[in-house]
């Protein structure tokens, strides 16, 4: 992020030095009674952030440095979290403006802290003086130096003349209001101006997916199966050869049909369940079309990267974005990332196979080719009808105050650690349904006001991963925050999330809070069993999925030809080498597809994650993973580090040697925990 400024938007943290003021204001902060206080929130921020820049500035010792460096970022990111989480959550529209002009307000300083040559002038003497810092000092004082080079202090004035104005450029071509953000944004530094850029590229290019979802009308009605009548809308047309004849004659007679918004979670949802192969068709095809004018969004947001990358001295905006995480540089995470496509092939060959198979038994057509429209109806089927279940049945047992109540027993078989709910003041909470326990989770369940919320456990094991996340901050216990909980490297901040993700699924775990809602009957063994096997029985296709996913990000941010690039083109090829399906023409699901905007060379940390946590669950946890004894060094050797030692250190600590591997000057995850987990070496 910015170079003082390290966070997860869906997370406040809550060793911040401002939380313990008063609990009489929004989330615990008194200045926040009122959304005019953001103001005042604001004000302390920066006066206090300038009394730590003069002190630095008189250069007192290496410690001194560091710490006061820390609390300058502690100081600024209460306020951004803050702001940031209102801005997301907020149904008030004055608080969530008055959150935006905080943030922007506090990205206006950093632009002092930022181009500040004190303060870098500071740090490098901090870190050249290595030998009065702890370990964790030293770690902080070069990692605050690279991120003040991140944001170009040491290039020259014409090299950040030109990141400024083309992330102005940028800027403007991403909203109307271009003129506001140009006069706002003249005065921040070279790294702030390409945040706040991808920031509006990624609005835009969010926005455009939720405004042009596409859609698809079909005719007639009876080719929509009743129990997805909550997705689509009727509408009606004339039939063929209708015409203006007398009131009641047939002439008159209209036909009913349904509209079909294809957004991304309707039209899985339907495309499971539509038995006819022509509309699954006719909704796929429009569905991965939309929105077409993220493309071009697209194409500046690549162009943009990579011009600002260069500027930086880097060949590609991925070697930008990789050279300080656990990767390195695109060669290495490319190699990880075609050895776990080379080793996944055979098995997802062999689902697609069955697929197929499934296919021409069922449909008639024995000669039937598989296509991508069929994958999620036919994968359905099979699953149904091997283990026979019902998703209502499952979200009878997962009462989403149940699934907390589990979270509770987890911490406490886990750790140790009992929490509590705690009363909210008045004004300190935003809805009633807001429960105050941990740091902030924002997640997205569905529910009703008028019936107790229940998970399909798809949910559940959302809950869980961000409940991992939670963890991390709350069990962490670093010297300077700005290593605190979530602040490591890109490619080591989903383990913990993904090593809870295995509790979700654990039967020892769902029993002792998986009860059904109105009998308070426990979650048969049985349908958990079942549960389990739905979900390993193309777990093959869908880990090649993620991997041509972060393939297609790797190469996208990768490095350029002079002559530019058809995103599309490259997309399809890469499906055509690295999946068992083939692309249907005419298609770009990839301007759906918010994590390039997100990550931007980043998503194949999902898959580093996934590696290094199945290999922590089969050799720690997996035997009893409720164990006191494992959740201690679980948070010894791992949660309570945040990012204050080397990920590859940690990760060595807690489960022995074997689960990374050295590769070209980075380091990738050992693959064979997760090979056994999915059977991949059998094929």
């Amino acid at each position: 992020m910015h170079a003082l400024i390290r966070k997860s938007a869906v997370h406040v943290r809550a060793n911040s030095h401002f939380i313990h003021i008063s609990t009489s204001g929004l989330y615990g902060y008194h200045h926040l009674k009122t959304p005019k206080g953001f103001q005042r929130f604001v004000d302390d921020a920066i006066e206090r952030s300038e009394e730590l820049v003069d002190y630095i500035a008189g250069m007192p010792s290496s410690p001194e440095i560091i710490r006061a460096m820390d609390e300058i970022s502690d100081t600024v990111c209460s306020v951004i979290d803050s702001a940031e989480l209102c801005r997301h959550t907020h149904p008030d529209r004055e608080f969530v403006d008055e959150a935006s002009k905080a943030s922007l307000r506090v990205n206006e300083f950093l632009h002092y802290l930022n181009t500040n040559h004190s303060i870098y002038k500071a740090v490098v003497k901090a870190e050249k003086d290595s030998n009065s810092l702890t370990h964790e000092a030293q770690r902080a004082a070069r990692f605050l130096r690279m991120d003040l080079e991140k944001g170009g202090i040491h290039l020259c004035s014409e090299k950040l003349d030109r990141a400024n104005e083309l992330s102005i450029d940028i800027i403007q071509l991403c909203r109307e209001k271009a003129c506001f953000f140009q006069a706002e944004f003249m005065h921040l530094n070279a790294e702030i101006l390409l945040k706040f850029a991808q920031v509006e590229l990624r609005n835009r290019y969010n926005e455009k997916i939720i405004t042009d979802p596409g859609h698809v009308n079909i005719f007639p009605a009876s080719k929509i199966p009743k129990r997805l009548h909550h997705l689509v809308s009727p509408i009606y047309r004339n039939l063929p050869g209708a015409s203006k004849g007398s009131i009641g004659s047939r002439d008159n007679i209209k036909e009913k049909g349904f509209h079909l918004a294809t957004e991304s979670s309707t039209l899985q949802g339907f495309l499971q369940c539509v038995p006819d192969a022509e509309v699954r068709k006719v909704a796929y095809v429009q569905g991965n079309s939309v929105p077409h004018a993220n493309l071009e969004v697209l194409d500046k947001l690549i162009a943009t990267r990579h011009e600002f990358a260069q500027l930086m001295g880097y060949k590609s905006y991925a070697e930008f974005a990789l050279h300080s995480t656990m990767g390195r540089s695109p060669e290495v995470v490319i190699s990880f990332l075609l050895e776990m496509s080379k080793v996944v092939r055979p098995k997802a060959d062999q689902e697609f196979e069955a697929i197929q198979n499934f296919k021409r038994e069922n449909s008639g057509d024995s000669n039937g080719e598989l296509e991508p429209w069929d994958e999620a109806y036919f994968t359905w089927l099979m699953k149904s009808a091997t283990y026979k279940l019902d998703s209502s049945v499952i979200a009878s047992y997962f009462p989403l105050r149940q699934c907390i109540e589990g979270l509770k027993v987890l911490v406490e078989s886990l750790f140790g650690v009992t929490f509590h709910g705690v009363p909210l003041a008045p004004s300190e909470s935003w809805h009633p349904d807001v429960m105050k326990i941990v740091v902030a989770l924002v997640c997205n369940f569905s529910g009703s006001s008028l019936a107790p919320v229940r998970l399909n456990h798809f949910e559940v094991e959302t809950l869980f991963h961000e409940f991992g996340h939670a963890l991390h901050s709350l069990l962490s216990r670093t010297e300077y925050q700005h290593f605190s909980g979530t602040r490591v490297v890109l490619d080591f901040a989903e383990t913990p999330s993904n090593l809870f993700e295995f509790y979700a699924w654990d039967y020892r775990v769902l029993k002792t809070f998986a009860k059904h809602y109105s009998t308070g009957d426990i979650i048969p063994k049985e349908l958990v069993k079942s549960m389990v096997g739905a979900q390993k029985m193309f777990a093959a296709t869908e880990l090649q999925r993620q991997i041509f996913y972060a393939l297609g990000d790797q190469t996208l941010f990768g490095e350029q030809p002079s002559t530019g690039r058809d995103t599309i083109a490259i997309v399809a090829d890469l499906k055509r080498q690295h999946t068992s399906w083939t692309h249907v023409e005419g298609t770009h699901w990839h301007t759906r597809f918010n994590h390039l905007t997100n990550y931007g060379a980043g998503y194949y940390s999902y898959l580093y994650a996934k590696c290094f946590a199945t290999t922590i669950w089969q050799r720690m946890c997996q035997e009893d993973p409720l164990s006191l004894d494992i959740g201690s060094a679980l948070r010894t050797k791992f949660l309570q580090h945040g990012g204050a030692k080397d990920p590859a250190d940690i990760l060595n600590d807690l489960v022995g040697n074997g689960i990374v591997r050295s590769c070209n000057g980075g380091i990738i995850p050992d693959i064979t925990s997760l090979c056994e987990d999915m059977e991949l070496l059998k094929c």
